[in-house]
């Protein structure tokens, strides 16, 4: 089914958005999305629409495993924060396969404080960063 020129328009911004997000941004764009997607998979599970579950938690699996690749080695927590991302792909697998609410409510439990720590970690980084010069030299 083709896109309504409203539908259009709203990809296009938020592909502007994506391509003009620091990274900083991007990590937690990413993170938002994955809380939506746990969030809409549960409300789904919970109507028993396990069509619509599993497309949310595959999506949810597409990111984890985004931010996985992501990590480099030079951050001393980048092997803890991989075995978590590891950890919570499973779980996202077992809620999919056994139409397991409890197992995404725990991968929501996961999710939600490393979004809201990355956001305040953003929020600092960009407090630090020196505001742009208006003036070209």
């Amino acid at each position: 089914m083709p896109l309504t020129s409203l539908e259009r328009a709203k990809q296009q911004y938020l592909q502007e958005q994506v391509a003009s997000a620091s990274p900083e941004r991007l990590l937690t764009m990413l993170y938002d999305r994955l809380l939506v997607d746990v969030d809409r998979a549960a409300a789904a599970q919970e109507a028993a629409d396990w069509t619509v579950a599993g497309n949310h938690l595959s999506h949810a699996q597409q990111i984890v495993a985004e931010l996985s690749g992501s990590l480099t080695d030079a951050w001393d927590g980048a092997a803890d924060l991989r075995g978590v991302y590891t950890y919570l792909t499973g779980r996202l697998i077992a809620a999919n396969i056994s139409r397991d609410l409890a197992a995404t409510a725990e991968c929501r439990d996961l999710i939600a404080p490393l979004r809201d720590a990355w956001h305040q970690a953003a929020a600092e980084t960009s407090a630090m960063s020196p505001a742009p010069s208006s003036a070209l030299a």
